[in-house]
């Protein structure tokens, strides 16, 4: 099979291990960690532009959580469109969102490093899990719920981030020597925060690629079905059609 990858700089090293260890055909697009900067609606213009554009395949991927709502809108073109049921890119690289809870849980107040977002993402604001599972800002959930209700959603949601206690550096296995892990003490030292690691999995990236896409951790679009958030535990799901 012949898969078309579109993917966050940020997974860079992840992704191009994964690929490797695929064994379908994967033409590769990665984009720049700034997309997000951009806002939701901006980010999914990008990213449905690049789906439009995409060559002959059997699957367009997406190596993108949520991410802030960026997902939210995209349609699937000539072939199905298919995404993890992830909030954020700490998620992927836990590899499951139930590693990710359990560990947001026992430690609250964690800001998360690896080797993508030391080289690529520094400059980028993580979401907070469990709090704002997808990424809405201020003036989404002032439209959605108006200027009172919102604005108290949005201050709750962001809370944690505040508060700030411990940095945690995600090891995938496949950093070249202990300069990022450096690198991520010496960050955590700086802030006056504590430092723990923990070792990641790839299993999801490599699931992604290798075309095993269980209904509990992906979702596939079919050719002209539009994804959208879906505002509970799945994540996304495939907009219904009210006409």
């Amino acid at each position: 099979m012949r898969f078309q990858l579109i993917s966050c700089e940020v997974l860079f090293r992840e992704m191009c291990d994964a690929v490797a260890r695929s064994p379908h055909q994967v033409d590769v697009q990665f984009l720049s960690k700034g997309l997000h900067d951009l806002g939701g609606k901006a980010m999914r213009l990008e990213l449905q532009k690049r789906i439009d554009g995409a060559g002959p395949c059997d699957a367009v991927l997406m190596g993108y959580a949520l991410c802030g709502n960026g997902l939210h809108g995209l349609t699937a073109r000539n072939a199905p469109l298919v995404a993890p049921r992830a909030h954020d890119c700490i998620a992927l690289l836990m590899g499951s969102r139930e590693s990710y809870a359990q560990y947001f849980e026992e430690n609250p107040g964690t800001y998360f490093r690896s080797t993508g977002w030391l080289e690529r993402g520094k400059g980028l604001q993580q979401l907070s899990m469990g709090k704002n599972p997808v990424g809405t800002t201020l003036s989404e959930l002032i439209e959605r719920y108006g200027e009172e209700n919102g604005r108290y959603l949005f201050d709750e949601f962001t809370r944690y981030q505040q508060h700030y206690r411990q940095l945690t550096y995600i090891e995938s296995g496949l950093e070249p020597d202990a300069s990022f892990e450096r690198q991520a003490r010496g960050e955590a030292e700086e802030k006056g925060w504590a430092f723990s690691k923990l070792r990641g999995s790839l299993h999801w990236l490599r699931q992604l690629v290798n075309g095993d896409w269980p209904e509990a951790d992906f979702l596939v679009v079919p050719p002209g079905g539009t994804m959208v958030a879906s505002f509970d535990e799945r994540i996304i799901r495939i907009e219904e059609n009210t006409a």
